[in-house]
């Protein structure tokens, strides 16, 4: 199992480096923040951009894997992400992975003046952008003229440093995301079920998650895909666990996921009086010594 962070966009560079740094430092496999203009509780706080950000955590690293978790179509456009993101694989020597999911109808999906969209509006556009970032990030020019999205002659050029392109981390839990993670993901994400959410037990919200991974196993082998070749993502932090109380607490979940197939679980990097509130230094020995100990 590989063990990764989010790390949320909310702080001053000056501060942040730091941080991004020191995530490095801990060995952490790979360091993710939000794609959203803003989020939830913290509307009204410190919030920056994402692209800018992994940008900046290019610069202050060497090793560590840099992504999104997530981006959704809710504010952005294949062409002009795509130009971005063959940027950012270039500044940090091909450690980009791309976190990619439908959305919801938060405060991304109308801040640009629009109606939110339904949830079959959200699937299909994810299915269009999906594909079309796809053809621009392998592709040197593309045409494309059908679906929500256009491209018209568009040059992504010289590509990405990965080959054939970017990993796609698709965040799907429904038949037709779980398709699209099928075809184009190289990882899957999850955040458990929200049916289960952070009220119900442990056990079953483990359990749920395995189900997702057998569905995930069923669509890929319909595909004719192999199962094993997709990455399992846990985000943490929507379940009722808590990993980060203590070394013990999170080997215990993280066998426990791992058990139902989870290949890679991410943690919350701590932030104090929020949702995410956890003791440093229990975090960076969790980083440091949970691996080791879960054998």
């Amino acid at each position: 199992m590989r063990l990764s962070t989010v790390i949320l966009p909310i702080y001053r560079w000056a501060e942040g480096r730091d941080v991004w740094r020191r995530a490095e430092d801990l060995g952490f496999h790979a360091a993710y923040t939000y794609d959203h203009l803003s989020w939830r509780n913290f509307r009204d706080g410190p919030w920056f951009g994402a692209l800018p950000t992994l940008a900046a955590a290019a610069g202050v690293t060497e090793r560590i894997r840099l992504g999104t978790l997530v981006t959704s179509p809710n504010f952005r456009e294949p062409v002009t992400l795509a130009k971005d993101l063959m940027t950012l694989d270039d500044l940090s020597g091909g450690r980009v992975t791309l976190g990619l999911g439908a959305g919801t109808t938060g405060f991304d999906a109308t801040v640009l003046g629009g109606e939110g969209w339904s949830a079959r509006e959200r699937a299909d556009r994810l299915r269009d952008f999906t594909a079309l970032l796809d053809r621009l990030l392998t592709e040197p020019a593309v045409t494309h003229d059908e679906g929500h999205y256009r491209a018209h002659e568009a040059r992504t050029i010289p590509g990405p440093v990965q080959e054939p392109r970017i990993p796609f981390a698709i965040a799907a839990t429904g038949p037709r995301g779980l398709r699209l993670a099928a075809r184009y993901g190289q990882a899957w994400v999850t955040t458990g079920d929200d049916r289960v959410g952070t009220d119900g037990t442990p056990a079953a919200s483990r359990g749920a998650v395995g189900a997702q991974v057998s569905r995930l196993e069923a669509t890929c082998t319909e595909a004719g895909r192999d199962p094993g070749s997709i990455e399992r993502i846990l985000l943490t932090g929507f379940t009722p666990d808590r990993p980060l109380d203590s070394v013990d607490a999170f080997v215990e979940t993280a066998a426990a996921y791992r058990d139902q197939g989870i290949t890679e679980i991410v943690l919350h990097w701590p932030i104090a009086d929020s949702q995410f509130a956890a003791d440093q230094v229990t975090f960076e020995k969790i980083a440091t010594e949970g691996l080791a100990q879960l054998g």
